[in-house]
């Protein structure tokens, strides 16, 4: 069967139920365990047997049966093989992961290691995207407001081009099933159902559905014909130059199958705003917003050692009932508290959290798109918070802007001495990822010591 017909004989399927996005039968899947630590007040935290799962987007999505060890998808859907999405379903599953080291995930305790480049006994692998997991078969799911997340990270080993991620993403704790109809029967355990305010349309399966891409070309390959759109907030985006923190709202609650403009970020037609979820977020970046001593090799937050992070996200009231009016970051290192950055907006105010009017004063200094406010801001993201959130930790390159939004000048043909532009010390021609791939392969980050309660609890 021509790939061309498929997606019409696949739109026409999705009228009746046969089968479900399956998992494979030929290789177990073997969780690692991550420990973390839930508090309920200060020296009171209990230990959590947590584990993490890798995206299915890492997985062999192939034939299910021991006879058979054709792929179905390997960068390219094989679509000429079948009639419909329902005997793609049928014969093809997610694999489970032979071992999580060739991808350069490893835990120890309470500590998870991410490296950037692994070879495989088959194949390379480049970065990683693993979730937390509160069993082997549901996500992690963390209710943010009036509480603080604290984690420990080692930045030295992370250069410029390479970032750690450590966010929350509105994705469902079952991985989708419940909300697919039947289609998805893999679920969390194998790793499905990640979304974001990027609106991503590189995942394999929406809601259980084949992510074919039926856009012509010179579409990027690996994307599919929908993203998968929801609320984030980024924790922690750095490496050891540079470092931001940023709440994402969506104008829809929950999780969101977008097509064409609505998919914002990731819209083929490349109009960034148009979409359901604020793409640039509110960021936090000390360098860009002037203070260059503040964090890096040497600087007050010493990226040459381990740190510990600290995010709060502070309510009217202080309960979990109240409205998000603040959040804040501190961090201890060396035993001593830092306390964030006080950066003073252009023409603005001083600030060392992100607030309502932080955001509204830094957009208009530094005329950024007020997206964040026409998603709803803060109250936006407290909605998603009370539905509940996923923590996601990754370690990524960047094929499209070579990772100079976090720690260099972006947009790199604009004046890097224009307000805003300056995000790091990371010169305009670097985080191509052929380079960075082939002279830090060894960069990583290790996340260690996560712990999660109400303000003040945790350290």
């Amino acid at each position: 069967m021509s790939p061309v017909l498929f997606p019409i004989l696949l739109s026409l399927s999705l009228t009746r139920f046969v089968k479900a996005q399956r998992y494979g039968t030929l290789i177990q899947e073997i969780h690692p365990p991550l420990s973390w630590q839930k508090c309920v007040a200060l020296g009171t935290c209990t230990a959590q047997a947590g584990k993490v799962v890798i995206d299915a987007n890492w997985r062999r999505y192939g034939a299910r049966t021991n006879g058979d060890t054709s792929y179905c998808y390997d960068g390219t859907w094989h679509t000429e093989f079948y009639h419909n999405e329902e005997e793609m379903n049928d014969t093809c599953g997610l694999d489970g992961i032979p071992s999580y080291s060739d991808l350069g995930v490893t835990t120890n305790g309470n500590a998870l290691r991410l490296q950037f480049v692994t070879q495989g006994p088959q194949s390379r692998n480049v970065g990683s995207r693993v979730y937390l997991m509160a069993d082997d078969n549901t996500y992690a799911i963390f209710k943010p407001l009036a509480q603080e997340i604290t984690f420990d990270v080692d930045m030295s080993n992370l250069p410029c081009g390479i970032a750690a991620d450590i966010h929350f993403a509105e994705m469902a704790a079952d991985g989708g099933i419940a909300e697919s109809g039947g289609w998805n029967t893999a679920g969390a355990k194998y790793g499905t159902g990640y979304c974001g305010a990027q609106c991503p349309r590189d995942g394999k399966f929406i809601n259980g559905h084949i992510n074919f891409n039926y856009l012509p070309p010179p579409q990027p390959p690996g994307l599919g014909g929908f993203g998968f759109c929801c609320a984030e907030m980024d924790l922690w985006q750095a490496n050891s130059l540079s470092t931001v923190m940023k709440a994402h709202p969506c104008a829809i609650p929950g999780r969101y199958k977008c097509e064409e403009d609505e998919c914002g970020a990731s819209a083929p037609s490349g109009i960034r705003y148009d979409g359901v979820c604020d793409p640039d977020g509110c960021d936090f970046n000390p360098y860009r917003m002037g203070k260059t001593s503040f964090y890096g090799s040497g600087k007050t937050v010493d990226t040459t050692k381990k740190l510990t992070v600290v995010t709060q996200f502070v309510t009217s009231g202080g309960t979990p009932t109240g409205s998000l009016v603040e959040i804040r970051r501190k961090y201890v290192q060396n035993g001593l508290t830092i306390s964030n950055s006080v950066v003073n907006v252009p023409n603005g105010a001083a600030f060392d959290s992100i607030t309502s009017n932080y955001c509204s004063q830094q957009k208009t200094a530094f005329t950024d798109e007020k997206s964040f406010q026409a998603r709803g801001g803060l109250g936006g993201l407290a909605e998603a918070f009370k539905r509940g959130m996923v923590l996601v930790l990754s370690i990524y390159d960047d094929p499209d802007a070579h990772m100079l939004w976090l720690d260099g000048p972006y947009p790199p043909s604009a004046n890097p001495n224009s307000p805003g532009v300056t995000r790091g010390i990371c010169a305009a021609t670097t985080g191509v990822p052929a380079d960075v791939e082939a002279m830090y392969p060894n960069s990583s980050v290790t996340i260690s010591n996560i712990k999660f309660g109400p303000i003040g609890s945790t350290i």
